[in-house]
C-alpha cells in the first residue's frame, strides 16, 4: 500500500498515500441533487470513485465511503413546484432512478448514503460553532453567513486569491453581505417553502454546509480523501474547507481527488448547450457495461470526450475481451476458478498501474495484452487473471455469450429470436443445398451487425 500515489489538488501534486489511520481509509464524494435523471457528468463520478474505492479495498485498506444525496436545495424546490408535487415524492422518485442508474454501471453502495435533511441538527451545530469563533454572522435580511476575508487561509484549494476574485464571478451578489464574497450557511425562511427552526429564525441550510455537516459526523473532523467533480472545486470544495476548518480548527482533509469534465464535440457537456444526455437516454443504445468500459478507458483526471464513435469505439474494444474469453471457455472446458496471482507479470504490471494515481488506461492495456496472449494460448490461468484483474474494475463480470448477444434497449429489430430464427433458416438452406440462400441471410444479418461463426458444434452469433 505504499507505494499507492494519489494526485492531490491541494498540493498539486503527485503524493505517496499515507492512511490517517493504518490500515482504514476515509473517504467521502459529493453526490447527487436529485431533482431530475442523472446525466453522463454523474456517471463519471459514480463510475470514477467506485473503482477508487474498490482499489482501496482490494489493496488490503478497510474503507469507510460515504456519498451523499442532496435532497434540499433551491433546484428542487423549484422543480417540485412546477410539478405540483411535494419535495418528498419528488426526491424519492429521483433517488430509485439514480440506484438504478448506478446499479446498471455496475456501481457498489457506498457504506453510507446521508441525506441533507436527516442532518439539519449538525448543520446548525457548525454553524453555531462557526458564529462563535467570529467566522458567521447574521445578515440584516436574515440570512447567516460565512465571512470569507475572516479566514485567512480561503483559495488553498483552488489557487485563487481573495483579492483577485470579483464579486459576481461564481458568487452571488447581495447587498445583505458585509462582503460580496461571503456565501450563505443559512437561508431565512421564505413563503411556501420546508424550513426548520434554528436560532436565527426558521430557515433552511446553504449548499456547502450539508457537505461539512456530513463529512464531518460520519467520517470525523479530519479525514483521508475527499472527491467529487471538477467543477466543484470552486467554490464549493474551497467552501467545505473554510467551513470545517474555521469551525474545527484542525485540518480537514489530506487529499483532494476531482475527476475531470465531460465534453461533447469538444465542448462541456451542459444544458445551456444543448449537448446534455442523461445515463438513461445513453443506455438505450449502449450496454451499460459499455459505458463504465468508456469511463474507466480515460484517466479520471482528463477530459472525457463524449460521442456515439466513442462509445461504438469501446463496445468494439470490450467485445474483444469477451471473445477472447469466450473462445477459451470453449477451449478449456472447465470452470476457472478466479483468483489474482499477483506474482505474475500482467498482474504485477496493472497494480503499478494502478498504484500510479489510479491509472486505469494503463490497467486496461493489460487486460488486452493478456486477451491477446489468451488467443494465442487458452491458458485457464490466464483466464483467471484476465476476468480477477477486470473485476477490480468492475469488469468481464457476465458470460461472453451473453455479452457478446446483448443488445441495446432500443434495438427491437434484432431480438435474439428474431436472429436464431434467420440462423435456423440459413441451416435450412445449407442443408438444401441452396447456397445463395444462405449467403443472403448471412449477408442481411451482417448488415444489422450480427457476425456468424460456422463451426464442428454449430453456428454461434454475436453482435458487431
Amino acid at each position: 500500500m505504499k507505494m499507492l500515489k494519489i494526485y492531490n489538488s491541494l498540493a498539486r501534486e503527485k503524493q505517496a498515500f499515507v492512511p490517517i489511520t493504518p490500515g482504514s481509509v476515509r473517504m467521502y464524494v459529493c453526490g447527487m441533487t436529485v431533482y431530475d435523471y442523472c446525466h453522463l457528468g454523474h456517471a463519471r463520478v459514480l463510475v470514477v470513485f467506485d473503482m477508487v474505492q474498490r482499489w482501496l479495498r482490494a489493496s488490503g485498506l478497510h474503507v469507510t465511503y460515504v456519498r451523499n444525496i442532496t435532497d434540499i436545495d433551491d433546484k428542487i424546490i423549484k422543480r417540485a413546484h412546477d410539478n405540483q408535487q411535494s419535495i418528498g415524492e419528488l426526491t424519492a422518485r429521483f433517488i430509485a432512478c439514480m440506484d438504478e442508474d448506478a446499479a446498471a454501471l455496475g456501481v457498489d453502495k457506498p457504506d453510507h448514503e446521508p441525506r441533507a435533511t436527516a442532518y439539519v441538527p449538525q448543520m446548525l451545530e457548525l454553524i453555531g460553532q462557526l458564529e462563535r469563533n467570529g467566522l458567521a454572522y447574521q445578515a440584516a435580511g436574515g440570512d447567516v453567513n460565512f465571512s470569507v476575508r475572516k479566514f485567512p487561509d480561503y483559495g488553498k484549494l483552488s489557487g485563487k486569491s481573495i483579492d483577485d476574485l470579483r464579486a459576481g464571478d461564481r458568487v452571488e451578489v447581495d447587498g445583505a453581505k458585509e462582503d460580496p464574497l461571503d456565501f450563505v450557511l443559512w437561508k431565512t425562511a421564505r413563503e411556501g417553502e420546508p424550513s426548520w427552526p434554528s436560532p436565527w429564525g426558521n430557515g433552511r441550510p446553504g449548499w456547502h454546509i450539508e457537505c461539512s455537516a456530513m463529512s464531518s459526523e460520519l467520517l470525523g473532523k479530519h479525514f483521508d480523501i475527499h472527491g467529487g467533480g471538477q467543477d466543484l472545486q470552486f467554490p464549493h470544495h474551497e467552501n467545505e474547507i473554510a467551513q470545517s476548518e474555521g469551525a474545527h480548527r484542525c485540518h480537514f482533509v489530506n487529499y483532494w481527488m476531482h475527476n475531470g469534465f465531460v465534453r461533447v464535440a469538444d465542448e462541456k457537456m451542459s444544458k445551456s448547450l444543448g449537448n446534455f444526455f442523461t445515463i438513461r437516454e445513453i443506455l438505450k443504445k449502449y450496454d451499460p457495461e459499455v459505458l463504465r468500459f468508456f469511463i474507466l478507458r480515460a484517466h479520471y483526471r482528463s477530459p472525457l470526450n463524449y460521442s456515439d464513435s466513442h462509445l461504438d469505439d469501446a463496445r468494439q474494444a470490450l467485445s474483444r475481451l469477451y471473445t477472447a474469453l469466450k473462445a477459451a471457455d470453449a477451449a478449456v472446458k472447465v470452470e476457472v476458478e478466479v483468483e489474482v496471482d499477483w506474482h505474475e507479470p500482467h498482474a504485477q504490471r496493472f497494480k503499478q498501474a494502478m498504484n500510479d494515481d489510479f491509472n486505469t488506461p494503463e490497467a486496461c492495456a493489460v487486460l488486452f495484452d493478456l486477451a491477446g496472449e489468451i488467443n494465442r494460448q487458452h491458458s485457464s490461468a490466464l483466464v483467471s487473471q484476465l476476468r480477477g484483474l477486470a473485476g477490480l474494475l468492475g469488469l468481464l463480470k457476465r458470460d461472453p455469450q451473453a455479452f457478446l448477444q446483448a443488445a441495446p434497449a432500443s434495438d427491437g429489430e434484432t431480438s435474439v429470436e428474431h436472429i436464431e430464427a434467420l440462423i435456423a433458416d440459413r441451416l435450412t438452406a445449407k442443408q438444401r443445398k441452396d447456397y445463395g440462400a444462405a449467403d443472403r441471410i448471412r449477408g442481411e444479418l451482417q448488415a444489422a451487425g450480427i457476425i456468424l461463426e460456422d463451426g464442428a458444434s454449430g453456428t454461434t452469433w454475436r453482435r458487431s
